[in-house]
């Protein structure tokens, strides 16, 4: 079994780094000690299990496993047990609260190899990035954009992707409508068609179309259109 550690502690990698090389029927591929690197090398690497920690700089775990082709089984490593129980609500393979002995490492290898679940990113709760998803990463070829939230402009759904707008940038993304509509924060966002959804502090003006209909106005120039069913939860928001 192919094995890529991933953890910015030393000391974690180095004990994941002994408990790997003591385990018979394991190739350890690398450590990486940041997200960018983690994407990267996880793609290049095509591991079959991953051992992560959540919290890291410049991507957090779960941003780590947004952004990648290839999504290997996943274990969480982390000194932090708020995740642990919507994690296994999401059928991640396990989660290893620092700091574990070789007997909880070795549980978690046996979940692997008996063809345990990987982590499904699509299935992820809200609350579990309640406080993480403040911003939105977007992978382009060997670079990784992050747009603050509070950049954000506009999403539109576009085939198999999306394209993410803020004010100066246009980004393609491979993700879908429903999972920006569940996890963008509803105090600041509204899904005004099944295409679009908009900043609500970049509302500019609504007009009234043809037919009882109703178009938005955002401060950068675009016009979209305002579904009927969409059009009394974007009154709600507004306090109309």
């Amino acid at each position: 079994m192919k094995v890529l550690l991933i953890d910015d502690e030393p000391l974690a990698r180095k004990l994941l780094r002994s408990y790997c090389e003591r385990t018979e029927g394991l190739e350890l591929l690398g450590e990486c000690e940041n997200g960018f690197e983690a994407v990267q090398k996880i793609d290049e690497y095509k591991p079959d299990l991953i051992f992560l920690d959540i919290q890291m700089p410049k991507l957090n775990g779960f941003e780590v496993l947004e952004l990648v082709s290839h999504l290997p089984k996943v274990v969480f490593t982390t000194a932090f047990d708020e995740y642990a129980v919507k994690a296994f609500e999401v059928n991640a393979l396990d989660y290893l609260l620092k700091p574990f002995l070789y007997d909880r490492f070795e549980q978690a290898l046996q979940k692997a190899k008996s063809g345990g679940k990987s982590f499904e990113i699509e299935k992820l709760d809200a609350s579990v990035l309640a406080e993480e998803h403040s911003r939105i990463v977007i992978k382009d070829g060997d670079k990784i954009n992050i747009l603050p939230l509070h950049e954000l402009v506009h999403i539109e759904a576009y085939d198999d992707y999306v394209k993410i707008y803020s004010e100066k940038e246009r980004f393609v993304k491979k993700q879908t409508m429903a999972y920006y509509e569940k996890r963008l924060p509803a105090k600041y966002f509204v899904r005004i068609h099944r295409s679009h959804i908009i900043a609500i502090d970049r509302i500019q003006r609504i007009e009234n179309a043809e037919k009882g209909r109703y178009t938005l106005r955002l401060t950068t120039g675009q016009s979209l259109p305002i579904s009927r069913s969409a059009y009394p939860r974007l009154k709600a928001q507004l306090g109309w």
